[in-house]
């Protein structure tokens, strides 16, 4: 049966190959997010979802993102895919299921994507991970990269420091930035770094750079959306709350709670008759 004119036409969702084409054009916009009601919120607003490993601390209460398996990426990210329509959603892949080999992060990365109908993957790594990026797209696989402060090597890098503050280091960081763009990578978080590289690294590429603490002439920009919304604790710098919903949560449970001791809730208005 053909649609009638009255119709209205169906949502599209927008692709790597998209976010690809918006280098230098209007800047994108991406969040996080981990079930369908705040992917519902976010999809009118973001060009990008990411199902970020982040979930492991936002969601699950874990002290880093290590703990995070491919089954709890898959489970939050049915649920993003759910509750959006529009904007492209990109799923992490956890530690461990991408740096063994190109070949181990093909399966896990394939079966991401077809267990969750998901548009892309991000994994962490520059040159070492060019590679697994080029095996990956090579097979119908979209990848965005992600560079910089990369916080599943933070025992490497010696914790959560900001990279590049020192200039001898910005060969590497250029290097890490040329080498998954040329591996065939559709975008680039850049994480953590000095707005001076953040700058450098943007120029140096042909695909968008997504900042999160770099800068604000990146091609679009990310947060954690559990922190723009002052749901989080203690955030890092480069976060700016754009609502603070915790304490209303805190206040809202705070009256429920005492109406249930006062016993005005359940009302009237609550009841079956």
């Amino acid at each position: 049966m053909s649609a009638r004119p009255s119709d209205p036409a169906p949502v599209r969702r927008i692709t790597a190959p998209q976010i690809a084409a918006r280098k230098g054009d209007t800047p994108i916009v991406a969040l996080t997010a981990y079930s369908a009601p705040m992917a519902a919120a976010v999809d009118p607003h973001a060009e990008v979802i990411l199902v970020g490993d982040s979930l492991g601390m936002v969601v699950h209460g874990l002290p880093s993102t290590l703990g995070v398996t491919m089954e709890m990426m898959i489970l939050h990210g049915q649920a993003v895919m759910r509750g959006s329509a529009r904007a492209l959603v990109v799923i992490d892949m956890p530690f461990g299921s991408y740096e063994e080999s190109p070949e181990a992060a093909f399966r896990n990365a394939a079966r991401i994507m077809a267990e969750t109908g998901a548009g892309a993957v991000k994994l962490e790594g520059g040159a070492r991970m060019a590679p697994t990026i080029r095996f990956l797209t090579d097979r119908g696989i979209p990848v965005m990269a992600h560079i910089g402060l990369t916080p599943q090597s933070t025992h490497t890098l010696g914790g959560f420091k900001t990279q590049g503050r020192d200039q001898a280091s910005w060969p590497a960081h250029l290097a890490d930035a040329r080498a998954v763009s040329d591996a065939g990578a559709f975008s680039v978080v850049i994480e953590g770094v000095t707005e001076a590289l953040a700058d450098r690294l943007t120029e140096a590429v042909s695909i968008p750079t997504i900042g999160i603490g770099a800068s604000a002439r990146c091609d679009g920009q990310i947060l954690v959306l559990d922190d723009m919304l002052g749901l989080s604790g203690r955030v890092p710098r480069f976060v700016q709350k754009f609502g603070d919903l915790g304490p209303r949560a805190e206040d809202a449970i705070a009256a429920y709670a005492a109406a249930v001791r006062d016993r005005s809730f359940p009302g009237p208005a609550n009841l079956y008759r």
